[in-house]
């Protein structure tokens, strides 16, 4: 994740480079968000373009720049909200995979890879978004507690109670799936 953007005071002056900057800096973070949470109906590029959008309409609301990571967190999870409203009545289709797959030594292989990415973002969509959040977040995006807690603003026994929470129901829609070894094995 980006620094704390020194050039938020900036930007929301009207600096149309350090808007700029501020966008290029924190666009694949956002895309990440965007990917790992928004699930298999939500077309990631689509949702980070209306994130910035919205960011950028509201940029002067920021307290600071400690305050952007949390803020701009809060707008994506918002708009992806937005998005899986939006589609709900649409049929379910394979959405990207979770991570970009770096080519296997067979096509079989990366179609296999491709399944598993796919399964396995669909058990994150399954999941309470609040686990999912803190599952990714923490988990799959290798942030730190501290970090984790200063974008969602939830006290850290609280975090730690629903990533306990997360892993739980991973691994059981993870085992259904056959993507996981059952327990005691």
């Amino acid at each position: 994740m980006p620094a704390a953007p020194t050039e938020l005071a900036a930007a929301q002056a009207g600096d149309r480079a350090a808007v700029e900057a501020l966008c290029r800096a924190w666009l694949p973070v956002v895309l990440q968000w965007a990917r790992r949470l928004g699930g298999p109906r939500v077309d990631p590029d689509h949702a980070t373009q209306e994130v910035f959008v919205v960011a950028l309409r509201r940029l002067e609301s920021v307290r600071g720049p400690e305050a952007f990571a949390p803020w701009l967190f809060a707008i994506t999870r918002r708009v992806l909200a937005q998005h899986r409203r939006a589609v709900w009545g649409q049929r379910w289709h394979s959405g990207q995979p979770v991570e970009e797959l770096a080519g296997g030594p067979s096509p079989e292989d990366q179609a296999r890879r491709r399944s598993r990415a796919a399964d396995i973002q669909a058990i994150v969509a399954a999941l309470p978004e609040e686990l999912a959040v803190v599952l990714v977040l923490y988990d799959i995006e290798e942030r730190t507690m501290p970090e984790v807690q200063a974008l969602l603003g939830v006290p850290e026994g609280t975090l730690r109670t629903r990533l306990r929470a997360a892993r739980a129901a991973f691994r059981k829609l993870a085992t259904k799936r056959g993507l996981a070894p059952e327990e005691g094995r």
